[in-house]
């Protein structure tokens, strides 16, 4: 804090919070992280202090162990968010406690009282699983594929025909919903895409402008600007369902000097609600679980291509993981494709434990 020699401060807790917060946020910018990641720690930071009733020079463990509580048992957070906001009032409690920033002697001298560590390794859930997705989340079947995005061609269809100009958005989040499979993209990186992100691959002209996607907006990890990949396209059909948008349907929004694939009647780009709307209603109208959301499709381009016959490593480099466990968490093979892989094996082993003669075992 910044204060005159000799001017008190008028609402002293109140200041000196704000600066606490204020000097985080600046030391999170000085590790590279992103302004809403930020932002998202200071709302937690704010809630648990509404929750606690008191300034983080008063926290104990035992406030944290209740307000976990509540979140848990009657706001029923998953236990990933959780853990997020448990990892929020931690690193606001490493910073205010930190003697290179001098908080804990300020608050000593003024109130008499220090900060303290309130989240540790007794009260906070330790991330050991690789997938924490609840057993609802799923892939797509092919059939319940094929039907959504039937459910989506009719939405257009009906809209059109009845002369109302929403079938243009709705072409457009079916065309969106389609290429989201069609390269295993996550949601965000859907969004971002730009007209300017298709290339060509030059060991697959059959896909024309349209082999190669240059996903710019990937996952990023701490302090890191979002992963880039390139994403082979797989299927002709993919090539022509996104030349049909850009060359026939995207010029009719007629929205001038914008490079987004999916802009929107209001904004430069559709907005990922707006998307999880569109797919959940589509969901809903077919009957289809509730698990399946947007990520679905990525799990389903995964799952696939696997049952497809494409090499693991392959799958790997197209959804951009950095391991390979991770894409097996994703690979949710049918039925069908298990049977065969037993009967190929099962042949295999037959074949070397019963010897040929004369043709015949």
């Amino acid at each position: 804090m910044h204060l005159v020699r000799g001017v008190p401060l008028l609402h002293a807790e109140e200041q000196v919070f704000a600066a606490m917060l204020q000097g985080w946020g600046n030391q999170q910018l000085a590790r590279n992280l992103k302004p809403s990641s930020i932002e998202s720690g200071v709302r937690v930071v704010r809630r648990f202090f509404e929750h606690a009733g008191t300034y983080p020079w008063w926290w104990s463990h035992q406030l944290a162990d209740e307000w976990f509580a509540d979140l848990r048992t009657v706001h029923h957070l998953a236990r990933s968010t959780l853990r997020g906001y448990q990892g929020a009032v931690r690193m606001f409690c490493a910073f205010i406690t930190d003697p290179a920033y001098g908080w804990a002697a300020e608050c000593e001298r003024r109130f008499g009282t220090h900060p303290v560590q309130v989240v540790t390794e007794v009260n906070s859930a330790v991330h050991v699983a690789e997938a924490e997705a609840g057993p609802l989340k799923r892939a797509f079947t092919r059939e319940e594929l094929q039907a959504l995005f039937d459910r989506a061609d009719d939405e257009v269809a009906r809209k059109r025909a009845q002369g109302r100009k929403g079938w243009l958005p709705a072409f457009r989040d079916a065309t969106l919903l389609k290429t989201a499979y069609a390269f295993g993209l996550r949601r965000n990186e859907t969004r971002m895409l730009d007209v300017v992100d298709f290339s060509h691959n030059l060991h697959g002209p059959e896909f024309g402008r349209y082999g190669v996607l240059n996903a710019r907006y990937g996952k990023a990890q701490k302090g890191s600007p979002p992963k880039r990949r390139g994403v082979l396209c797989v299927w002709t059909w993919a090539a022509e369902v996104v030349d049909e948008w850009i060359t026939d349907f995207r010029p009719l929004l007629g929205i001038d000097n914008n490079p987004a694939l999916w802009p929107s009647e209001r904004a430069a780009r559709v907005d990922i609600k707006q998307l999880n709307r569109r797919l959940a209603g589509y969901r809903d109208d077919l009957g289809l679980d509730e698990g399946l959301d947007f990520h679905s499709l990525r799990r389903s381009y995964v799952t696939h291509l696997i049952e497809d016959g494409y090499d693991a490593r392959f799958v790997q480099e197209q959804v951009g993981h950095e391991h390979a466990s991770t894409t097996s968490i994703y690979t949710c093979v049918s039925s069908d494709y298990r049977t065969r892989t037993l009967r190929r094996v099962l042949d295999s082993m037959l074949d070397e434990a019963l010897p040929r003669r004369n043709g015949h075992r």
